[in-house]
């Protein structure tokens, strides 16, 4: 049974990658094939009949088959929208389990914040540069500094690496005491308050060390973040930060060993305002484009399949 026309065209208005699209398709055209009833005919009960094939006949790990329902909901609700079907069969239906998040030691509010001021403590104001060559200080300095605004960024506010290397200087409003962050194709745009510790921080970041980051850069950015050049080059014509993570991830883990990576700060960060603030703000908060994105770090969440079958299949 052939898939209707138009829905290569509803999946390319989702803003989706070609090789999602790809998958999509040739997941809902097994899941038709399969199936083999009209789109009209097919239920609920049917689509975890097709989940339940890929598990104990196929052999599909939850994250495979979390993707093939992804692609039947979304054939379903381009019918649904164009009236060719009555309902859409996949409503409310969900493969928990299907992300396994890498359990980190999820740090409390309290603890981020003594992070940031260890790290600005040891790297900034009391940082030890005399083993340094001369020509060699200045620039570290400017790089500390410079880590000290991402960093508080990175612990109040749950940015990502990918956010903050798009962040522009007009992003920050210190008048306002707010930072806004673009979204992506995963996430969504929002606006955030700042702490009252970052403003004077930003404030003299803006101010004072990125223009002297700017004067090793061989053309104007409207990037937020600048870098330095490596130690051969005396100028750059790149404002990516790729490399800028790797020192700083090696600083934070000489003041706590606890520290893994970045998503464990940004999982800390959720952790903390799904305590604070509930689910609905903290998806906003995060920037989560869908709210599974925000349930994934609650705890209890690790649920296989079989619940779903149980509460939903009517021959259960």
């Amino acid at each position: 049974m052939e898939l209707h026309e138009g829905f290569t065209s509803y999946l390319q208005g989702k803003d989706l990658a070609q090789s999602s699209i790809t998958h999509y398709r040739m997941y809902a055209q097994q899941f038709m094939q399969w199936i083999g009833k009209d789109e009209t005919q097919i239920s609920k009960a049917d689509v975890l009949d097709h989940l339940e094939y890929l598990k104990n006949r196929k052999g599909q790990q939850n994250i495979t088959r979390r993707n093939h329902l992804i692609a039947i909901t979304h054939y379903f609700t381009y019918l649904y929208e164009n009236e060719a079907v009555a309902a859409n069969p996949c409503l409310f239906l969900k493969i928990r389990g299907a992300h396994k998040k890498t359990l980190y030691k999820t740090f409390t509010a309290e603890q981020l914040h003594q992070l940031n001021d260890n790290y600005y403590n040891t790297f900034v104001r009391d940082y030890n540069d005399r083993h340094m060559p001369q020509n060699q200080r200045t620039r570290t300095a400017l790089c500390n500094q410079r880590n000290a605004s991402i960093l508080g960024l990175l612990l109040y506010q749950g940015t990502t690496t990918k956010e903050l290397d798009t962040l522009l200087i007009q992003d920050i409003d210190l008048h306002k005491a707010t930072i806004n962050i673009r979204g992506g194709r995963k996430s969504n745009d929002r606006t955030l308050p700042l702490k009252a510790e970052q403003i004077g921080q930003l404030m003299h970041y803006r101010g004072e060390i990125r223009p002297k980051l700017l004067a090793y850069h061989t053309k104007e950015s409207e990037k937020l973040f600048l870098p330095l050049p490596t130690y051969s080059q005396t100028t750059t014509g790149s404002d990516k930060l790729m490399h800028v993570f790797k020192p700083l991830t090696k600083h934070l883990r000489s003041i706590e060993p606890a520290f893994v990576n970045f998503k464990q700060i940004r999982a800390s960060v959720i952790t903390h305002w799904l305590k604070a603030h509930g689910l609905r703000k903290t998806q906003y908060l995060a920037g989560h484009r869908y709210i599974s994105s925000t349930e994934s770090y609650q705890l209890g969440n690790l649920e296989g399949l079989a619940g779903d079958i149980a509460a939903l299949h009517p021959f259960a």
